[in-house]
């Protein structure tokens, strides 16, 4: 009893060490990254894009959209959902890999401007530094914002604007309620979603959007199958007469 004792101390310990060792590594690269460009420097770049989009530019949609699908208690936490976390972790160690991060909108625009897009616990944990250190100076509203230039669309598409005038030849706030929620199903995987890609993925990926939009709340079921009846498909790129019935799941 003695010995198993003794053992489970020692493992305890040397996970405690290695935990410690990963946070730091972490931590060193959060204050490297910041060293290398301070955030207000980094945002104030950001924002001087020429394709820059503020947040009172996109319809209310899209961003209801984008917030359903990424990351909906967004305006409840402070950069760091820690259910979310609890959640992706469960699902990890299940499936025995580090598929799903749990990542909010803030650490996915930490990762978008500061970090890679490579897989590795030490990035992760500094993601979560800098995402508290964006909390801290900006609000939620400057956050999505940001977060909607920042992210990746595929096809060359860096901004929100880039993506609604590459894809459907429109202003953000021109987009037609599909387009919109389209648009914000694209970020989590470009290579598959693009519209440009894989028009029948594109479409599956848009109803599981609207499918989330339902159940919390940004759309009533009535009106969620009045957008998927639409057929409100403007031609996309190389993709004309685009057909919603068609390719519908």
């Amino acid at each position: 009893m003695k010995h198993l004792k003794k053992i489970i101390i020692i493992s305890a310990l040397v996970i405690t060490s290695i935990l410690l060792l990963v946070i730091g590594s972490g931590y060193d690269m959060y204050k490297e990254a910041l060293k290398q460009m301070p955030l207000d420097k980094k945002i104030e770049s950001i924002q001087q894009k020429e394709n820059y989009t503020k947040l009172d530019e996109v319809l209310q949609i899209y961003k209801d959209a984008v917030i359903a699908i990424e990351d909906h208690r967004f305006y409840k936490h402070h950069g760091i959902d820690i259910i979310a976390i609890g959640r992706a972790a469960f699902n990890d160690i299940r499936h025995f890999n580090f598929e799903e991060g749990g990542s909010t909108i803030t650490q996915q625009l930490s990762k978008n401007i500061y970090f890679t897009q490579e897989k590795k616990i030490t990035r992760k944990i500094a993601e979560v530094f800098m995402a508290k250190q964006i909390e801290k100076n900006y609000d939620k509203d400057k956050i999505l914002e940001l977060y909607i230039n920042t992210s990746y669309f595929g096809d060359g598409y860096y901004t929100v604007k880039e993506a609604s005038r590459g894809y459907f030849g429109k202003e953000p706030n021109e987009m037609t309620e599909y387009e919109a929620i389209m648009l914000a199903g694209i970020p989590n995987a470009p290579s598959v979603y693009a519209p440009t890609v894989n028009k029948k993925l594109a479409n599956k990926r848009a109803k599981q959007v609207i499918m989330k939009m339902v159940e919390y709340k940004y759309l009533k079921l009535e009106k969620a199958n009045e957008i998927l009846d639409s057929n409100e498909i403007s031609s996309i790129k190389t993709l004309k007469n685009w057909n919603l019935r068609e390719f519908m799941i």
